[in-house]
């Protein structure tokens, strides 16, 4: 196995409750920016995808209300490998800077189209559990294992 993967398997584990949550949060971000064209609701997810991306949930202000959530609804946990999760963040991360900028340089309609496939891919882990970077995964990796 090769150590440059981009989501290698975390000896830690991810609550499934939480990520779902937290892809609630970004679908609903992804639609007031949507909406409003606000560059400080991408700014905001650009921060959040980031600290989520290097492993640290604990300093993610999506990931603390998320967690709350999870704890004041008593739902019990749902344990998973928190590395595909991490990538998962890692894809959220590029695609919010790519919203960020091309909003930044002009290009509102790229931004818009990009912003819609990651609010897609967000609603469909919120709703049905389906991480869309999570599937992808598996062939990258094997892509860059040759």
């Amino acid at each position: 196995m090769k150590n440059y993967a981009f989501c290698p398997v975390s000896p830690r584990l991810a609550d499934e409750k939480v990520a779902r949550f937290n892809a609630t949060f970004t679908t609903l971000i992804v639609l007031l920016f949507l909406y409003t064209s606000n560059i400080f609701l991408m700014g905001f997810l650009v921060i959040d995808f980031f600290i989520r991306a290097v492993d640290r949930p604990r300093y993610s202000p999506i990931a603390i209300i998320s967690k709350r959530l999870v704890e004041t609804f008593s739902l019990a946990p749902q344990r998973i490998n928190a590395g595909p999760k991490i990538f998962a963040a890692r894809i959220g991360l590029v695609f919010s800077v790519a919203i960020a900028a091309m909003t930044i340089i002009g290009f509102s309609e790229a931004a818009i189209i990009t912003a819609s496939v990651l609010g897609l891919f967000s609603l469909l882990e919120a709703a049905f559990g389906f991480c869309v970077a999570c599937k992808i995964y598996p062939f990258i990796y094997r892509w860059l294992d040759r």
